[in-house]
């Protein structure tokens, strides 16, 4: 990852990174559905990474996973920290599990994957961020959300892991919209956290608490039908598993391997 981690990023998304079976299909997928482009990124020595851009812009990233780890292929949402042996402490002084980590990149900084009280996995980032990356609701190339039980119980786990009440001016803050609770960055809205019911147990990812990714494309109705061509699938309104009905310009789809995401319209 390159440029300088800023106080401003502190505690916000600053990445989303999706580990692969096969690297070379989810480049042929995702180039294909969401109009990427991809370059060689540095993912510590040794490591196969892509970084998916659109129009020049970097989105996020997607590495080879081991063949022989059995883990999920998933979407995951980091987040800018200053000292991630620090959030880990308070990861797991708040409730939530450590699962990785903190893994060094060098040069580049540490990482650590972990889930929430209620099983949503994320990640944290401290060092080096990748230069004109950003999210947003509007005019930006991807959102995130999360779906969870309680949006207000979530915003005490996550303000006290990422130190969002802490900010000062240049930091983050939340405010509250009936059982949303959206996160800002210098007035910019940049995540939410969404309320509703969700199954924790749950055999289908979908309906599990989660942060879901959302990628804007210029036709929705051409990235859909990419979907399917290309190997992956379209979960039905009944399953898509949100807080919410989906709205009309959004389509809740999973790669080849499993993956979930959401395609919105520009």
């Amino acid at each position: 990852m390159t440029g300088p981690t800023t106080a401003r990023a502190l505690g916000a998304p600053c990445w989303l990174s999706l580990a692969a079976r096969d690297l070379g299909a989810a480049e042929r997928f995702y180039g294909a559905v969401l109009g990427w482009t991809f370059r060689p990124g540095e993912l510590g020595t040794g490591s196969a990474y892509l970084v998916g851009e659109r129009d020049g812009t970097p989105v996020a990233g997607i590495a080879a996973l081991a063949a022989e780890l059995a883990l999920p292929v998933a979407w995951t949402v980091f987040f800018a920290v200053e000292d991630a042996d620090a959030a880990v402490a308070r990861i797991r002084e708040r409730g939530g599990t450590v699962g990785v980590g903190p893994v060094a990149y060098p040069p580049q900084g540490r990482a650590a994957l972990a889930t929430d009280r209620d099983g949503a996995a994320f990640g944290v980032w401290e060092g080096r961020l990748v230069s004109r990356w950003h999210v947003g609701e509007r005019g930006a190339p991807a959102w995130v959300e999360l779906h969870t039980r309680d949006a207000f119980d979530a915003a005490v786990f996550y303000g006290g892991v990422l130190r969002w009440a802490e900010g000062g001016p240049e930091g983050c803050e939340t405010s509250y919209e009936e059982d949303r609770v959206v996160l800002r960055r210098a007035g910019t809205a940049v995540a939410r956290l969404d309320g509703g019911p969700v199954e924790a147990a749950s055999p289908r990812p979908q309906l599990r608490p989660r942060w879901l990714v959302r990628f804007r494309v210029a036709d929705l109705a051409a990235s859909v039908a990419a979907v399917t061509e290309h190997g992956g699938t379209v979960v039905p309104d009944g399953e898509w598993g949100g807080a919410r009905k989906p709205e009309e310009d959004r389509v809740v789809v999973r790669d080849p391997e499993g993956a979930l995401f959401t395609l919105e319209a520009d």
